[in-house]
């Protein structure tokens, strides 16, 4: 990143804007500061998390968008991966609500140009809030203007504040634009409060505040088929990378390739069988055919019930029926397709 920056770099220490460049096509998203692409220079940047992707950032995206209008340019958000979070206190790393590309697609939706995903490592963060400035927004992004929310640290430290933010942007001659967050009922809307009505099985509430239905991804593994002796089979799913939601059955929407299916979703134990350990079981409504070994996405429209034991197994079947039948009124009533809210 810093050979790039010098390599980009005026005499005078301000970015060279340089004559304007036709858009050209680009890795989506952009895995590396080192590969920004010139056609993205000289526009307006967000910087931050983004993790989930919810309405709060919506609205600074819808501002950004403006601004890159304003001053001519693309509207470009640059990120990290992994959190800093998880360098600087492991322990304390959230788990996440997207995956790098799940985020990109949300923001392109939002109509960001493009989306950097720098690799986080020691070396950025251990720049100073200037350097920070220095080399990412003016040496590699060339912005012509920054719009943030009010509670933006950047730097070693996180001693970067909006304060030293407007400084470093008065001083360079770019702009900055500060986005106030949004409410939702009681409170802010915020990836730490959306993920603690996920982890409490609150999909509903999350739903509301997020841009998209909450998606979740993993690996189907074999499981112990109950579900197909019962005529209703399942994939069972591992390897999730990020939060998964609390104990429950829920409607949902699996996702193939580019295929969607109705799913009702159990995450927890298998008490009717004597089963404590968690299971995350999703089964698509309508679905043929064997889907081992491979990835599978899921978004979680609404929670239906609790997990509770049944006196049988036929018991157990009818109620699972009622569940198909609750899931595919809620599916029907929704939009579907994988981008689709």
């Amino acid at each position: 990143m810093a050979r790039k920056c010098d390599e980009t770099l005026r005499e005078d220490g301000a970015a060279d804007d340089g004559p304007a460049r036709p858009r050209t096509e680009w890795e989506h998203p952009i895995r590396s500061l080192d590969d920004f692409p010139a056609s993205l220079n000289c526009g307006a940047v967000a910087i931050g998390n983004f993790d989930g992707v919810h309405r709060g950032h919506a609205r600074l995206i819808e501002r950004l968008r403006q601004k890159a209008d304003e001053v001519g340019g693309p509207a470009t958000v640059f990120t990290f991966d992994p959190h800093p979070v998880v360098l600087l206190r492991p322990d304390a790393a959230p788990p996440p609500l997207t995956w790098a590309e799940r985020k990109a697609d949300l923001l392109a939706d939002l109509g960001v140009d493009g989306v950097v995903v720098q690799p986080t490592d020691l070396a950025l963060l251990r720049l100073t809030a200037r350097e920070f400035f220095q080399c990412v927004v003016l040496r590699c992004l060339h912005a012509k203007a920054v719009v943030e929310g009010p509670n933006f640290r950047f730097g070693r430290d996180r001693a970067g504040d909006i304060r030293v933010l407007g400084e470093l942007c008065a001083e360079a001659g770019v702009a900055l634009e500060i986005v106030e967050p949004l409410t939702a009922g009681d409170g802010l809307i915020s990836s730490s409060r959306i993920r603690e009505r996920i982890r409490h099985g609150d999909v509903d509430a999350a739903r509301e505040m997020l841009t998209q239905p909450y998606r979740t991804r993993g690996m189907v593994v074999h499981g112990a088929r109950r579900g197909g002796a019962l005529g209703i089979p399942t994939a069972n799913l591992e390897a999730v990378d990020t939060l998964i939601p609390g104990l429950g059955v829920y409607a949902g929407r699996a996702y193939t390739g580019a295929e969607a299916w109705p799913a009702a979703v159990n995450i927890g134990p298998n008490p009717t069988f004597g089963e404590h350990g968690l299971k995350f079981e999703i089964h698509l409504i309508g679905f043929a055919g064997s889907l081992y070994g491979q990835p599978l996405e899921v978004d979680f429209l609404s929670r239906l019930r609790d997990i509770q034991p049944f006196h049988s197994s036929e018991d157990l079947k009818h109620q699972l029926q009622a569940d198909i039948r609750a899931v595919c009124e809620i599916t029907n009533s929704t939009s579907n397709g994988k981008g689709s809210n």
